[in-house]
C-alpha cells in the first residue's frame, strides 16, 4: 500500500513532496525529523525504500501528537476498539457529537493526564483515539490550544469522515513498533546532540505567518516565537557546519526569509535556498486559499543525484 500520513495536520507537506524530493540525500546514515507533524516526509521515505533499516527518530514538543503516535505503535486494538464507538457515535450525533468529545471527554481527560505528569508511556488509547476522532472531524484537521492548553477547534463540515483506516493504521503500527524507529516528545534543539556528518534531518517547524490573520502558532499551546525561528536557523547552520544532511520548509514571512536568504554564513556552510510554489490550505474564508511560496532551505543539491 501507498505509505501515508494517518493524521491531518496543519502545515503537512504532502502538497510540497515533488519540491522537497529535490533535496532528499541520495546516502545517508540515520534519519532525523525534530518537528514530525503528520510525518509526511518520513512516510515518503519510507515509501521509496530510502530509510531501510536505518536509525529513526521521530519528535516533536506537542505532547499528545507523540502520545498518538506511540499508542499507535504499541497499543493499537485498545486504540482502534475505541475509534469504533466514536465512529458509531459520531455517524450518529455529528456535530453535536464532535462538541461532547471535545469538551466533556477529551479537554477534561487531557487535562487529568496533564496534572499527572504529562509522561507520554501513560498517554491512554482513549486519548489517541480521541485526538484521531477530532482529528477527522474538526475544521480543516487543525490542532490548537487556547493559553489554558485546551482543545478548541471547531467541528468540520463532513458528511461522512472516514475516521478508521484500519489498513493504514495497521501498517503505521508495524512501523512504529520497529526497533530502528525511535519516537519521543522532545524540543527542536534536541537533535543537536544527537545528529552526526551523514545523517539527515528535515526541520518542518510551525510556519512564521504572512499576516496577522494567517497565524496558527497554537500548535502546542505556548506557540513558536521569531525568536525561536531565530534559533531554529543557527541549528540548521551548525548542523550544516558538522556534514549533516538539512532540508528545512517553512513560509516566505520576511521573519523567515531575513535568516535564510543572502545569508553569508549559510552559505559559506552550502546552505542555499529556493522558493517553491504552494497552495495555501487553511484560511477562514475561502477566497483567501490560493497559490503562495514557501522556502525551501538545504545544502543538498537537487543536480547531485536527487530522488524525483
Amino acid at each position: 500500500m501507498t505509505l501515508r500520513p494517518f493524521l491531518k495536520w496543519v502545515g503537512g507537506k504532502r502538497q510540497l513532496l515533488p519540491a522537497l524530493r529535490r533535496h532528499y540525500p541520495v546516502t545517508f546514515n540515520g534519519y532525523f525529523e525534530p518537528f514530525v507533524g503528520s510525518g509526511a516526509v518520513f512516510f515518503d521515505l519510507l515509501g521509496r525504500g530510502a530509510l531501510g533499516g536505518r536509525p529513526i527518530a521521530l519528535s516533536d514538543d506537542n505532547a499528545d501528537l507523540i502520545g498518538c503516535y506511540a499508542r499507535i505503535g504499541d497499543s493499537l486494538e485498545p486504540v482502534l476498539a475505541e475509534l469504533d464507538r466514536l465512529a458509531l457515535d459520531h455517524a450518529a450525533g455529528g456535530r453535536d457529537h464532535y462538541l461532547r468529545v471535545r469538551d466533556e471527554r477529551f479537554n477534561p481527560r487531557r487535562a487529568e493526564w496533564r496534572e499527572a505528569g504529562s509522561d507520554i508511556a501513560t498517554y491512554g488509547a482513549d486519548l489517541a483515539a480521541m485526538l484521531i476522532d477530532l482529528n477527522r472531524t474538526g475544521y480543516n484537521g487543525l490542532f490548537r490550544q487556547h493559553a489554558s492548553g485546551e482543545d478548541n477547534v471547531p467541528p468540520g463540515r463532513y458528511d461522512r469522515p472516514r475516521i478508521i483506516d484500519r489498513p493504514l493504521l495497521g501498517e503505521v503500527s508495524v512501523i512504529l513498533g520497529r526497533p530502528n524507529v525511535r519516537v519521543q516528545r522532545a524540543p527542536f534543539a534536541a537533535v543537536v546532540t544527537e545528529a552526526a556528518a551523514g545523517d539527515f534531518v528535515y526541520f518542518d517547524p510551525p510556519y512564521a505567518p504572512l499576516s496577522a490573520t494567517a497565524n496558527f502558532r497554537g500548535y502546542t499551546g505556548r506557540g513558536f516565537t521569531d525568536v525561536e525561528q531565530e534559533h531554529l536557523q543557527q541549528i540548521v547552520l551548525e548542523l550544516a557546519r558538522r556534514g549533516v544532511h538539512v532540508l528545512l520548509s517553512n513560509s516566505t514571512a520576511p521573519a523567515v526569509t531575513r535568516l535564510y536568504e543572502k545569508n553569508q554564513a549559510l552559505a559559506a556552510a552550502g546552505v542555499m535556498t529556493w522558493r517553491v510554489p504552494a497552495r495555501r490550505a487553511v484560511n477562514s474564508n475561502a477566497a483567501g486559499r490560493g497559490a503562495v511560496e514557501e522556502l525551501v532551505v538545504s545544502n543538498v543539491r537537487p543536480a547531485a543525484g536527487s530522488v524525483t
